[in-house]
């Protein structure tokens, strides 16, 4: 029988962290810390319990790549330690779970955002990113689901301060994960996965990353232009975008690709924690 620790890992709580902070953030910018307690833990226990049902569901799905994948070769459905059956059951109820607690607790747009972000991770993310170069466009908008849902869980409704952190997180994934796929390409190149820099070479996928920083360094500023955060925000949040366009500039030469996409990679979550912290308290700051 499968300890509990298994079925802890199988919800990868990496990424269960990382998009309650965004979550969190979200729904502080809205709220302007007035908080309303019971549906600030309503917003983020349902929300995260969406995201584990999703990754559950996606590590079913990927039970086969990830036995091509050294990183992913010791996950629990992938060795066998949790049936693939356990895990779809187990995945169904925290999805159910999460989907209650997201109705009483939130609304429906919430729930509506959170449903989508987890139809597009696990079935359109799931397949294209074995056919496409695309799927890590299709990731990177499910990924972006949490941060806006925790605010329109205050303001149950899309706004102009909705899209941009929205669109925030799905420029802040690409070379996120192009990174990711660049110190791990011997496994993606096994696993035979399209992403970019095995379908396209390095070299393109380097300068598609610089693409993105510089997007992102455009679409920073716009939540102060338009009202939604202060000057702190602004002024830490454009040091922080340029800081990580200079590193991606800097690996267009680096010989070390290796080494270079690491340090983007660990940098990118520093962008993570520092956009999130600043989106919290942007709203209330100066």
């Amino acid at each position: 029988m499968a300890s509990v620790r298994a079925y802890y890992e199988l919800t990868k709580p990496g990424i269960i962290y990382g998009n309650l902070l965004t979550a969190a953030a979200g729904f502080l910018l809205a709220a302007r810390w007035q908080i309303n307690w019971l549906l600030l833990i309503s917003a983020m226990v349902g929300t995260s319990l969406v995201i584990a049902s999703a990754c559950v569901f996606n590590n079913y799905i990927d039970r086969g790549i990830d036995l091509q994948m050294a990183r992913t070769r010791q996950r629990a459905i992938a060795t066998g330690a949790i049936s693939g059956r356990a895990a779809l059951v187990y995945g169904a109820v925290l999805g159910l779970i999460g989907i209650v607690v997201l109705i009483l607790g939130t609304n429906w747009l919430t729930l509506g955002i959170g449903l989508a972000g987890f139809i597009i991770y696990v079935a359109l993310y799931g397949y294209s990113k074995r056919k496409s170069v695309y799927g890590t466009i299709i990731g990177s908008v499910s990924g972006a689901a949490p941060i806006a849902a925790g605010y329109t869980a205050v303001t149950n409704h899309v706004d102009g301060g909705a899209l941009l952190l929205f669109s925030f997180m799905v420029i802040w994934q690409m070379p996120h994960f192009y990174a990711i796929a660049l110190y791990r390409l011997s496994d993606y190149t096994a696993a035979h996965l399209p992403v970019l820099p095995v379908v396209r070479g390095v070299s393109l996928t380097r300068r598609h990353m610089i693409y993105y920083m510089i997007a992102l360094v455009l679409v920073v500023p716009l939540l102060t232009v338009f009202g939604y955060t202060g000057y702190v925000y602004l002024i830490v949040m454009v040091i922080m975008s340029l800081a990580w366009l200079r590193l991606g500039i800097v690996g267009v030469r680096a010989r070390d690709v290796t080494k270079w996409a690491r340090q983007v990679f660990l940098f990118s979550l520093v962008v993570l924690v520092s956009f999130s912290v600043m989106v919290a308290v942007g709203g209330v700051w100066p």
